[in-house]
């Protein structure tokens, strides 16, 4: 493919205006973080809330309690990638849970969040970039997570791409933790449930196992402050649930190339 252009041949120069794939969904999603950045009340979220500690206590039992029946290595020994790390996520979690922080990594599309993360747990391997194009060699993870990351893309290829790209870069006999909602917010466009039946068809391959948890956050926002122990019971009828919490194990016996 080297050697000159000779006289009265083309050069084949790169199109820069051509659109890179994705790019108007990525986009959309930039500017939708900035808007729940603007709107949303920063103490929304925060531990100091009744609701909010409740959500994240259920949370980091119910994935302990996944990560544990799973033949995984141990924490301490598991190369873990978070798809989305945003401010640090999951990751400063498994740091708390005994991970080694030279063993994660994560990406993220806000550049200031990856920054932010970085503080936050450092050492660790964060980069700020698109999760459809993952900047790491095929099976280079043990565990890998995402939370909330599927359901603010809405364009079906887009998702695709970023499991595809999940599937390679986990080692055979690894896992995928999967934590995102199920029902659809009807006072949030910018988003879109994804079902276990989705779930299953991004990764047809992974053996999956699933399991409903998270109360309604308007309905934990009201009664987790009155009803501690009533937040409970509710929470484990699971009918009033809106997040999925699933491990896809890839298949042991497929080969992969390390690099």
């Amino acid at each position: 493919m080297g050697g000159a252009v000779g006289q009265g041949e083309i050069a084949s120069v790169p199109n820069t205006n051509a659109p890179v794939p994705f790019d108007e969904e990525r986009r959309r999603i930039r500017l939708e973080y900035d808007r729940r950045d603007r709107e949303i009340p920063q103490d929304r979220y925060a531990l100091t809330s009744p609701a909010a500690l409740f959500a994240d206590q259920q949370r980091v039992r119910a994935a302990l309690r996944a990560i544990g029946r799973e033949f995984l290595p141990p924490l301490q020994e598991c190369r873990i990638l978070e798809v989305g790390c945003g401010s640090g996520g999951w990751l400063t979690d498994f740091a708390d849970w005994g991970a080694k922080r030279e063993n994660l990594s994560g990406i993220d599309l806000s550049e200031l969040r990856v920054a932010t993360a970085r503080a936050r747990i450092p050492g660790a391997d964060l980069r700020p970039g698109d999760a459809s194009a993952l900047p790491w060699n095929d099976a280079t993870f043990d565990l890998i997570v995402q939370s909330t990351v599927f359901t603010s893309i809405l364009d079906g290829e887009m998702r695709r791409a970023v499991a595809a790209e999940m599937a390679r870069v986990l080692r055979p006999g690894g896992a995928i933790l999967w934590y995102d909602f199920f029902r659809n917010n009807p006072r949030n466009r910018n988003v879109r449930a994804v079902s276990a039946r989705e779930v299953r068809a991004l990764f047809p391959a992974f053996s999956m196992r699933a399991e409903r948890i998270t109360l309604a956050p308007p309905l934990a926002r009201w009664i987790v402050p009155r009803t501690w122990v009533g937040a409970l019971l509710l929470e484990k009828l699971t009918v009033l649930n809106t997040h999925l919490l699933v491990v896809l194990r890839n298949p042991a016996q497929e080969t992969a190339t390390h690099e």
